[in-house]
């Protein structure tokens, strides 16, 4: 995948002239992304982060994720053009990263399209931390009270800037992908990645993934699924300064885990220290 071709943050709808995904043939399998229901598919990494980022076990029901709200607003995008030079974005050495999340998000190249709406997220999307504080403190609602003063306390000590989202689906229309980055403090980020590798690797519960060429901080695994089942599922992680990095991809049995893969390490390169690279 090459981002040559792109010269600007990918656009939230279809790409003029992008073909439509082809209906599928009776009885046959439902393309990943085509239904309400792989959509959800899609976002369990993203359930599974939000129980990571405040600690909270994942499948403990304490916190309703709902996904069928409305769209929040995106962020946004500054105003003015950068003095002659400026570099719009990228890390700085101490691993901060600057600019907006979008434009460190991997462009969508030739080899895909924009994909499926990631529920409340859209499919290339910035939220600021206010969005994201009142989306938390919503999905609280039902919780007593002691328990929610706790986790929000949790909350507002990863100190959330930002999460910029996008999604991909390739042209086959076999392999859709969600791209997250959350962005907080860097102690924080290693925390919530510490705790994913350590949960997804030591319940039993998942199937180990491959490895990231170059990047031995990220860690992948496949959702629990029947040998015969048609779609399967994976999510990875890792933590780059601070942004936590969250990619869940969904596609037809067996999974393209190589392709998965090179994408990610595509968009971890993206963002390395000291300076990201377009």
């Amino acid at each position: 995948m090459t981002e040559s071709t792109v010269t600007g943050p990918a656009e939230s709808g279809p790409q003029p002239g992008a073909a439509a995904p082809a209906p599928a043939p009776a009885g046959s399998t439902p393309p990943p992304g085509s239904s309400g229901t792989s959509r959800r598919a899609l976002r369990a990494g993203g359930a599974t982060v939000a129980a990571a980022l405040v600690g909270v076990a994942v499948g403990a029901g304490v916190i309703e994720v709902r996904y069928d709200d409305p769209v929040p607003a995106a962020a946004t995008a500054p105003t003015g053009t950068p003095a002659p030079g400026a570099t719009p974005f990228g890390a700085k050495s101490n691993g901060n990263h600057f600019g907006s999340l979008r434009d460190l998000l991997l462009p969508v190249s030739d080899d895909y399209r924009p994909g499926p709406d990631d529920g409340a997220f859209g499919n290339d999307t910035e939220l600021t931390a206010d969005q994201l504080t009142a989306a938390f403190e919503d999905d609280l609602g039902p919780i007593p009270k002691e328990q929610r003063e706790k986790l929000m306390q949790s909350w507002k000590d990863l100190h959330v800037r930002a999460t910029g989202v996008r999604t991909y689906t390739n042209r086959p229309n076999n392999l859709v992908i969600g791209m997250k980055l959350h962005q907080l403090n860097q102690q924080e980020v290693q925390k919530a990645g510490e705790f994913m590798a350590v949960f997804t690797g030591n319940t039993g519960i998942f199937r180990l993934g491959p490895a990231v060429p170059g990047h031995p901080e990220a860690h992948c695994y496949l959702l629990p699924a029947e040998p015969s089942a048609p779609i399967d599922r994976m999510t990875c992680s890792a933590a780059e300064g601070d942004l936590l990095v969250v990619m869940d991809a969904e596609g037809v049995a067996p999974l393209a885990k190589d392709r998965i893969v090179a994408l990610l390490a595509q968009q971890l390169d993206r963002l390395a220290r000291p300076g990201a690279s377009a």
